[in-house]
């Protein structure tokens, strides 16, 4: 026997239904459609190879490093940002944390990473706080690193040449509205491009 709508139990009431239509209309749906069509079209004409000499440099806070793959690079890949650290001899990066993990895998140099664990609690708003005494990571030629989620992290060298090291960071953080990304400290000679967190 079929059941009546009636007979169906509701959680609606009048005032729900009167509040279900407003005399505002868009057309963001259109438009997710046209900029998925046209995402599309111009991904076909990114690049799925980049040329050493393509890889742009940059004096940043953290030091130099060389861009592998950036999102401001006209390249396939749409998650990742990778670059390569040059760390100069005895010398060290600067001090930074981010709310995205970041692995990192050493070319050439021997080393050690110092890094801070963060705890939190989420009450009115997120409480952060940081270990004072830094856990010590010793790396070299060929050695992965991982660094967990804003963890304040420094990078040393202890060699008499040059380290390289490739590090890798996701967007994805980003994207769904955690882009917390803070330099604590600059590395030795970058001080010009260092603007202090403000908390």
């Amino acid at each position: 026997m079929p059941i009546s709508a009636s007979a169906i139990p509701s959680f609606l009431d009048e005032t729900e239904k009167s509040r279900a239509h407003t005399e505002t209309y868009v057309d963001f749906y259109t438009q997710a459609l046209e900029a998925s069509k046209q995402f599309r079209a111009e991904y076909q004409n990114r690049m799925n190879v980049v040329k050493w000499h393509e890889m742009p440099m940059e004096r940043s806070a953290d030091g130099l490093i060389k861009h592998i793959i950036n999102e401001r690079m006209n390249t396939k890949e749409c998650c990742l940002d990778i670059y390569m650290q040059f760390i100069p001899p005895s010398g060290a990066t600067g001090t930074s944390r981010h709310l995205t993990e970041e692995v990192a895998y050493v070319i050439e140099g021997t080393g050690y990473d110092l890094h801070y664990d963060v705890r939190f609690d989420c009450k009115d708003t997120f409480v952060w706080e940081w270990d004072k005494t830094p856990k010590k990571f010793s790396w070299g030629p060929g050695d992965f690193i991982y660094i967990p989620p804003y963890c304040a992290h420094k990078r040393f060298n202890t060699a008499s040449t040059e380290a390289r090291v490739v590090v890798i960071n996701s967007r994805v953080m980003k994207a769904i509205g955690f882009d917390w990304f803070d330099q604590l400290e600059p590395a030795e000679g970058f001080e010009d491009l260092w603007v202090p967190p403000a908390d």
